[in-house]
Order: structure tokens, then sequence, then C-alpha cells
């Protein structure tokens, strides 16, 4: 009788336990890209001519998107985008870095930059490298972008990946946000990456 006992308290206390395992911890939205083996790190330099590594971010989530600033459509739509993530994440936003990487070094100098994207928040970091850095990053990112002719040969656009990635506090890549994702699902995510 004794082992009947002892043997159902301890099934009662391991169904518990089993029961507290079942609970799922919050899902991503977005494409979940833990354990990637690229994205890794970048150096370039900053709309204030500062060297750039992903490690100075540390302790912070980090928003990376790749475009330039002569772009019509994905680019500003984007930007505009996290600026909205930004006031939706309230003090939260003080923990998240947002980077946007010229795909265009020709075009897009240091002082472009920094006309343009503090524009969208003042926070929000523009970077740039020659065509050997910007193409160094685009291939350690798995980014395609190219160079589509005008009416003239400065009035180029450039085709590019059109998404972001994110970065844990600790610098881990987490995940791929597709355009047009909803800032409401990017604050969901990041509010899960910042606990």
């Amino acid at each position: 009788m004794r082992r009947g006992l002892l043997a159902l308290s301890l099934l009662s206390v391991l169904g518990l336990v089993a029961c507290g395992k079942t609970e799922t911890a919050e899902k991503f939205i977005n494409t979940d890209l833990t354990g990637l083996p690229y994205g890794k790190e970048f150096t370039l330099t900053d709309q204030n001519g500062k060297t750039r590594t992903l490690q100075d971010f540390k302790g912070r989530a980090v928003v990376l998107f790749f475009g330039y600033t002569q772009c019509p459509d994905v680019c500003p739509t984007t930007m505009f985008d996290m600026a909205k993530v930004m006031t939706q994440l309230g003090p939260l936003s003080d923990k998240v870095q947002v980077l946007f990487v010229t795909v265009d070094p020709e075009r897009d100098t240091q002082a472009l930059l920094a006309a343009y994207v503090p524009n969208f928040d003042k926070r929000f970091l523009g970077l740039y490298g020659d065509a050997a850095a910007t193409a160094k990053v685009a291939k350690e990112f798995k980014v395609f972008y190219q160079k589509s002719a005008g009416s003239t040969p400065e009035n180029y656009s450039m085709d590019h990946t059109a998404a972001s990635y994110v970065f844990d506090p600790e610098g881990r890549i987490r995940l791929y946000v597709q355009y047009g994702q909803k800032p409401e699902a990017i604050v969901h995510d990041l509010k899960i990456l910042l606990k």
C-alpha cells in the first residue's frame, strides 16, 4: 500500500514537471536564424567617421538593413517602419541599435549618410565602406546587390536584398525580417530577445 502511494506521488510530481516542460516559450514571428553559420561580423565606417564592428553594439539588439539613400521605396519604407518599431518599444528602444548598410558606396558618402539616416531616428547609424568592404560584408551576410542602369550613368538604381537581420544582445544572429513585415511583429520579437 505504501509503495503504491509512493509511486502515485512520484507520478504526480513527474506529471507536474512534465506539464511545466510542455509550456512553450514565446515564439518568434519572424524567421528564426539561431545558429546560422554566417553573418557573424563586419568592419565598416559609420556616418560620423568611426570604424564599427558588430562587437561595438554588444548589450543591445541590432537590426541590420542593407540599402541605399537614392532608393525610391523599399529603403525609406523599411527605415520608417523601424522608426515606428522604436516608438512602439518605448524605453526598451534604448537597447536596440538600427544599422543601415549602404550597398551604393559610389554615391553614399559619409556626409550623405549623416544627412539621410538620422532623419528616421537620431539613434540610427549609417555604415559604409569602399567597394571591396561592401562586397565583403554582402558576402558575409549573403546579401545580393547590383547596379541597374538608369537614364544616365549617374542615375542608376541598385537592386538588392530587401530584408533585415536581427542580432541578440550577445551579438548572435537570430532573425531574418522580410521586407514589409509589420512593425508590431518586429516589436514582438525584439521584446523576446531583450528579456
